[in-house]
């Protein structure tokens, strides 16, 4: 069964700022640029092909790490509707925004998808690949994919902090069922 070293995009100008991005494409930051080209892919994963998310922030992570990325999107942000372009802060002030986090997997933004939906379209996404592959994406998809191969329901603490310029090796197993090899493969800066 197929291996899938899936990480994160480097940093927007929106990430410094906290906001959530969401379905919003903002280009990476010259900060977030330069940091994707100083990054390296752990040795065992330099030939697989890659797929990435369709907004420009992931694609360029996956060209500034010297790959040519087939846009899939099976693996596009969260969509967070309403509130996105807010930051964590200001929406955690609303009473309603903190009833709707505490419903975990089920969280929706007005107009936005929820985590489960997220983990189930990714998932599909996955299933369909038939080589070990790399997929850079966003932390929603990530986190959601994480709630997938755990039982973890998005309430409380995460079973694994995701650590940043870091990449995260599942595995798609027998029967479908999606489980994480390994956690926080450092991408680690290339010697200059």
């Amino acid at each position: 069964m197929p291996d899938f070293l899936i990480l994160r995009h480097a940093p927007t100008e929106w990430n410094r700022l906290g906001r959530m991005q969401g379905r919003a494409d903002p280009d990476l930051s010259s900060q977030g640029l330069s940091e994707a080209r100083s990054w390296t892919l752990p040795s065992f994963s330099r030939s697989w092909p890659c797929l990435s998310s369709p907004l420009a922030r992931a694609r360029q992570t996956a060209e500034a790490l010297g790959l040519t990325p087939i846009v899939n999107p099976s693996f596009i942000e969260m969509d967070w509707g309403a509130f996105e372009g807010r930051t964590l802060e200001e929406l955690r002030a609303d009473e309603a925004f903190a009833a709707n986090e505490a419903r975990g997997l089920d969280f929706r933004g007005e107009g936005g998808e929820s985590p489960r939906e997220v983990g189930a379209r990714a998932l599909a996404g996955l299933a369909t690949l038939e080589e070990d592959s790399i997929v850079v994406t966003h932390k929603g998809v990530i986190r959601a994919l994480l709630a997938v191969a755990w039982p973890w329901n998005m309430t409380g603490k995460a079973p694994v902090k995701l650590r940043p310029a870091s990449a995260h090796l599942f595995r798609l197993e027998a029967g479908g069922a999606l489980a994480l090899a390994q956690a926080n493969i450092p991408l680690e800066a290339k010697a200059s």
